[in-house]
């Protein structure tokens, strides 16, 4: 969690410092802050999930970068990969959500996986994302309660919903126990890049 944690703040101050931007100019971008960037980037705070997507968002980048390594772009056929998943899990943040990065962002294909947990009660409300980004939710288990500008859906186990992210949506989890999905997204040409410059 420390090695993510740690992960993050460079990144950030990466990304900052690579577009040139102030932490004023950064909180005008994302919608976070000027002094929760300043946290991050020192490692004095421990973003939400919700405060990472509008990092990402704001600074035109695949979640996953925020996470990890880039992962390379694929030189000629389509090839198996292996990931493994141990080390890229966000903790529980105090919205009471988890994230597990499944599959990293690739430049090719254009989509990063992860596996979301909501706590019982929990929601988390996430501003638009970045223009041409897709997300592909798929209820594992429990029921995911999900609002897209003012549209409610009720997912159950085995049901998905593919939305434009680029609008206000919330998910919620209403029933008892941890509720488990698995968010594929997917960005349109030019909606994110890996973070690598």
């Amino acid at each position: 969690m420390q090695d993510i944690a740690d992960h993050i703040a460079t990144t950030l101050k990466g990304l900052r410092q690579a577009q040139g931007w102030s932490l004023e100019r950064a909180a005008r971008e994302t919608g976070v802050s000027k002094a929760m960037l300043g946290q991050i980037e020192r490692g004095e705070s421990s973003p939400t999930v919700a405060t990472l997507w509008r990092i990402a968002s704001g600074f035109r980048v695949s979640f996953s970068s925020l996470f990890g390594s880039p992962t390379r772009a694929m030189d000629g056929p389509l090839e198996e990969r292996r990931v493994s998943i141990d080390d890229s899990v966000w903790g529980r943040d105090s919205a009471g959500m988890r994230a597990k990065l499944l599959f990293p962002y690739d430049p090719m294909l254009g989509f990063e996986m992860f596996e979301i947990e909501l706590a019982e009660g929990a929601e988390s409300a996430s501003s638009p994302h970045a223009p041409g980004v897709v997300e592909h939710l798929v209820v594992v288990e429990g029921e995911l309660v999900l609002a897209i500008d003012d549209d409610w859906h009720l997912l159950k186990a085995g049901e998905g919903l593919r939305f434009f992210a680029d609008r206000p949506h919330l998910m919620r989890n209403e029933g008892p126990g941890t509720l488990r999905f698995h968010d594929v997204i997917h960005y349109l040409p030019g909606a994110a890049s890996d973070g690598s410059g």
